[in-house]
């Protein structure tokens, strides 16, 4: 059976020694009283609930899945699923981050994304439904009317009603513009929707007493294509104007997806037979409004990946130090027993360096987002918002797919620590596996994502926002460049950082003569793009456990942490070159291919 610690050293080590959180916080009048010791209690009494209350029902979950009644259209979840959730109210959880106006703590966004990397950790399946009414939550406060706010976020605040996003159709999925959802106005502000829904997360269970759907459909009148595209609420059950719940809305579940992976979650095909629900935001201007929560969705996403590397790597290290199989090829190292841990083998090291690595990496990103997003919405400078707002959609596509490809290699390389028994379904590791394969997929595959960064986010303003970060880099760079201990560190990075302007203006030109040889070189892109990010961070961190160690500090976490910069760069950070190579070999080896294809 496995197990999961929660990660609160290395947390409160980026929070508080890299990112230095709460002297940001002090130029924010919302979070101006949040210090290190709440910070850290919060995230304490966090991991209590993800490691004793979800993790223990990641397994059985995944084993025995939710079920649909296909006379009522209502879903199970699994056993202590719902007992889980009523826990999570209890003590307010769903309602951390949100806005004190409507019963939210109003903490930090960085501690909603500790809380989410735990439960992620603990239980991903479980961890989706919360997940996603969060995200509901953040596109209603963002483009709901006074009464649609008053009368759904605090419930979802609460998390006494949960959250979907409807919005994938049978013959659609990231090109919405194709979506034939329809919505009926019915001359007294509602409207009345038609159509079908498919791969819906947490589309119907029975944990809560509403479920409130966030649903694209066309108007009437409306455009084709994307621009033709309206956001509506429909809940399950209506609401009544005293707050209670009233009758049974049209909207029900016709089939749970049979599934790779997250079986704990019901991913459900929706029915809307005359639903009724009510527009969000202007007519035909619903993916503005959804954008709130699909960006939301993205970043939540990569912790889910980050959660499921750490919990993979702390179940392989272990293994790993128990586990013994032949001799170290250098001599016997354990001669009480009669072969080695199979820790000092070098591949087996390289296996959990790289997750150890990847999530680490990943943390330290994911946290630095999360506070630009609480720049973003909080600060007083008006220019340091925007600053925020641009550095997180530069970085959201990065830490949506780098984190789950890496998610994916590290996953991997855990259950192969295991040898043949991560094949088997009683140690865990091969659900790890399996889970983490659809975070590659959904909220806009890791192909969409790269197109996303390359032709929109960085050709879309000739490299303005990369060159802000390259600043960051730069920085850093100055800071540290005639540091002969950090040379290791700085020197790659630095040489990166100066081959990514001609890098990106050599595609960017490719790219204005044939579009497609964007299409051939984005994914490569990305990941080059996500190890200078990486490279950045590991830097940063190599720097603080520098200075602790010379300042004498003898906590081997500062040891750890420098080795493991180390192998991240030796080891990891290489990859860029092969990926500029092939990025740059163009178009033509892919698409001048009829005869390979026919």
């Amino acid at each position: 059976m496995p197990s999961y610690t929660p990660p609160l050293r290395d947390m409160q080590f980026v929070l508080h020694e890299v990112l230095k959180v709460t002297d940001d916080y002090k130029a924010i009048p919302r979070h101006a009283d949040t210090d290190t010791d709440t910070i850290n209690a919060v995230l304490e009494e966090a991991g209590k609930f993800a490691s004793e209350v979800t993790f223990p029902l990641n397994i059985a979950g995944d084993t025995i899945g939710c079920t649909l009644n296909k006379e009522t259209h209502e879903v199970t979840t699994p056993p202590g699923f719902k007992d889980a959730y009523a826990r999570f109210v209890e003590g307010g959880w769903g309602a951390v981050s949100c806005d004190p106006e409507f019963g939210g703590q109003g903490l930090p966004f960085t501690v909603n994304q500790c809380l989410y990397e735990m439960l992620n950790s603990a239980n991903q399946a479980w961890t989706m439904y919360p997940g996603l009414t969060h995200g509901a939550y953040e596109a209603l406060h963002a483009h709901g009317t006074p009464e649609q706010k008053k009368t759904f976020l605090p419930k979802l605040t609460s998390g006494e009603w949960t959250g979907t996003m409807c919005l994938t159709e049978p013959q659609c999925g990231t090109d919405l513009g194709l979506l034939r959802t329809r919505a009926e106005p019915q001359g007294d502000g509602s409207y009345k929707l038609t159509g079908n829904k498919i791969f819906i997360s947490a589309g119907e269970h029975d944990m809560v007493d509403n479920i409130i759907h966030l649903v694209l459909a066309r108007l009437p009148d409306s455009p084709q294509g994307s621009k033709g595209i309206s956001l509506f609420i429909v809940p399950k059950f209506m609401v009544n104007a005293d707050g209670k719940l009233g009758k049974r809305n049209g909207i029900y579940c016709g089939g749970l997806e049979h599934k790779m992976g997250i079986h704990g979650n019901a991913t459900a095909q929706i029915v809307l037979d005359g639903a009724v629900g009510t527009l969000v935001g202007e007519p035909n201007k619903g993916l503005q409004a959804m954008f709130v929560m699909m960006n939301a969705a993205r970043i939540g996403v990569g912790t889910q990946s980050l959660g499921l590397t750490e919990v993979a790597y702390q179940n392989a290290l272990a293994y790993a130090k128990d586990r013994i199989q032949m001799r170290s090829l250098s001599g016997v190292k354990a001669k009480d027993k009669p072969a080695d841990p199979i820790i000092v083998h070098p591949d087996v090291r390289k296996m959990l360096l790289t997750a150890k690595a990847y999530a680490e990496g990943g943390r330290a990103l994911s946290l630095f987002c999360a506070l630009l997003i609480d720049r973003e919405l909080f600060h007083e400078d008006a220019k340091v918002r925007a600053d925020s707002a641009e550095m997180v959609a530069l970085l959201t596509p990065i830490v949506k797919a780098f984190l789950t490809d890496n998610g994916h290699t590290a996953t991997n390389a855990c259950m192969q620590v295991f040898g043949g028994h991560g094949y088997i379904k009683e140690w865990g590791m091969e659900q790890y596996v399996r889970d983490n394969r659809i975070n590659m997929i959904y909220e806009g595959t890791n192909t969409v994502q790269s197109l996303d960064l390359l032709g929109r986010k960085i050709l879309g303003n000739n490299g303005a926002t990369l060159k802000k970060f390259g600043k960051l880099v730069g920085q850093l760079v100055e800071e540290e460049g005639v540091n002969e201990k950090m040379a290791e560190f700085i020197n790659p990075i630095a040489y990166l950082g100066d081959q990514m302007t001609k890098f990106t203006t050599e595609l960017g030109f490719k790219g204005f003569q044939n579009p497609d040889e964007v299409g051939a070189a984005a994914v490569d892109y990305l990941r080059v793009l996500g190890h200078l990010v990486f490279g950045y961070f590991w830097a940063r961190m190599a720097q603080v456990a520098l200075r602790e160690i010379e300042a004498g500090n003898k906590d081997p976490f500062y040891q750890g942490k420098l080795q493991t910069a180390r192998f991240y760069f030796a080891r990891l950070f290489p990859e860029t070159a092969t990926l500029m190579r092939t990025a740059r070999s163009g178009a033509a080896s892919l698409l001048d291919t009829d005869a390979a294809l026919s």
